[in-house]
């Protein structure tokens, strides 16, 4: 079929397509709709533990995935009000066919002004539907553009990490090239979103245009432009495209903030601050947590403590492994195989179990040598395991005992040290208050 889209049937079967897809736009809409607030808290929920446990490459996965969700059922929503007020301009056509300006008999004034700016119903009709196809189109012409700002990110994240700050590239090539090559993607970022903007005008001049042209043509590739190219042009030769282009940018970005507005009670208190001496956040006690929270960095078990003991469980995160890494260079692999990759195993690939196992206990002794824990002023050091917790979430837990503690309120803090430049610091990871009862 790629081969007769200039065969006169192709065209009609086209041009009867287009006039009949108002029906399967509803369709879609309608069920997009659906699949997408069931799945939008979930999405949600993913991000935010993605970004609790500080995992870069679900964040960023799952991040797309939500602001996409987002777009899509604003859109989508807008879509079904304005093609539902089309069907019913429609319905009310068959009833009472055009406006008839002189049965209302008003005065010249108001009719020759009411035939002017209101004009034909037909006309309004026509303008719902053009708004009803375009916003249609525009909503998965959004999610490339999502799609293109995401991977012209990760393109200046990547080169940074994996040539900037790879130690086994000579420095030429780390420094040199790396450098080189993160300022021609900023300059080409600024550039397209230039030509984005003032819609193609570095196109349009022939010696800016020679210049504009390499950097045009590598980031079609890095923001997969040429998927959805055919799209863009056909919107940018429209005049009705261009204007709701225009409109859609700054009403996008009020909705923004409008979402973001929120109503303060107070000038120094809030629901979601971080424990400290006088603050109790319930994402520091495991019982009061829900589905739709998580531990920030340590955790007990309540707030009241009647136990004999205190539970304390501590986060894991890729940091705590670069800082076991720091502290115990012996430790770092050869190759680091954190992130993205298989669980596949090729054959004949063995692996030294009692190695691993003694690896893993000095893993576990370097995480004991970097944290410690004090109740009040009183230091302890107890010997944490790895474990889950009741979120099924990694982290090191240990228990302490309460015989020595007094009845009231003590404030617990989990502490860690650091080593740079050889001099040793103490940083704080958690500070979480409670009150010890006996039973």
């Amino acid at each position: 079929m790629s081969q007769d889209y200039k065969n006169p049937a192709f065209k009609n079967l086209l041009q009867k397509l287009q006039e009949e897809s108002w029906q399967l736009e509803l369709l879609i809409s309608g069920f997009a709709i659906f699949g997408l607030f069931t799945a939008y808290p979930s999405i949600k929920l993913a991000v935010e533990d993605a970004q609790n446990s500080q995992q870069v490459y679900k964040f960023v996965i799952y991040a797309i995935a939500w602001v996409s969700c987002a777009i899509l059922i604003f859109n989508l929503m807008l879509h079904v009000l304005l093609r539902g007020l089309w069907i019913g301009t429609l319905g009310l056509r068959y009833v009472s066919g055009d406006i008839d300006y002189d049965s209302l008999k008003y005065s010249q004034k108001f009719t020759r002004y009411l035939e002017k700016r209101v004009g034909s119903f037909d006309k309004y009709i026509a303008t719902l539907e053009d708004y009803c196809s375009v916003i249609f189109a525009v909503t998965f012409l959004l999610i490339f553009y999502v799609l293109a700002i995401t991977f012209t990110v990760l393109a200046i994240g990547l080169i940074a990490s994996q040539i900037i700050d790879n130690d086994s590239l000579p420095i030429w090539l780390s420094k040199g090239v790396g450098i080189s090559l993160i300022l021609f993607i900023i300059l080409g970022m600024f550039l397209t979103l230039i030509d984005f903007i003032t819609l193609g005008f570095l196109k349009k001049k022939n010696w800016i245009s020679t210049i504009y042209f390499p950097i045009y043509w590598v980031f079609s590739f890095i923001t997969l432009s040429f998927l959805y190219r055919p799209l863009v042009y056909n919107f940018l030769d429209n005049r009705f495209g261009r204007r709701l282009s225009f409109f859609l940018v700054p009403f996008y970005i009020i909705i923004a903030i409008t979402l973001s507005l929120e109503y303060k009670t107070s000038n120094y208190l809030e629901t979601n601050m971080k424990s400290n001496e006088v603050i109790a956040n319930s994402d520091n006690y495991e019982d009061l947590l829900t589905e739709k929270s998580f531990i920030d960095n340590a955790a007990i078990q309540s707030k009241v403590i009647t136990d004999t003991y205190l539970k304390v469980f501590i986060v894991f995160n890729e940091n705590i492994e670069n800082r076991v890494y720091n502290y115990n260079k012996g430790l770092q692999p050869k190759t680091d195989e954190r992130g993205l990759g298989s669980n596949i195993t090729l054959s004949g690939t063995f692996v030294n179990d009692k190695q691993w196992d003694s690896l893993r206990r000095e893993y576990l002794k370097t995480f004991n040598d970097i944290y410690y824990v004090k109740i009040d002023s009183t230091i302890y050091h107890p010997e944490f395991v790895f474990t889950s917790n009741t979120q099924n979430k990694p982290g090191f837990e240990s228990f302490l005992p309460t015989k020595n503690l007094s009845d009231g309120k003590h404030v617990l803090k989990v502490q860690r040290r650091a080593i740079k430049d050889q001099d040793t610091t103490y940083w704080n990871v958690a500070t979480i208050p409670f009150w010890y009862f006996k039973d």
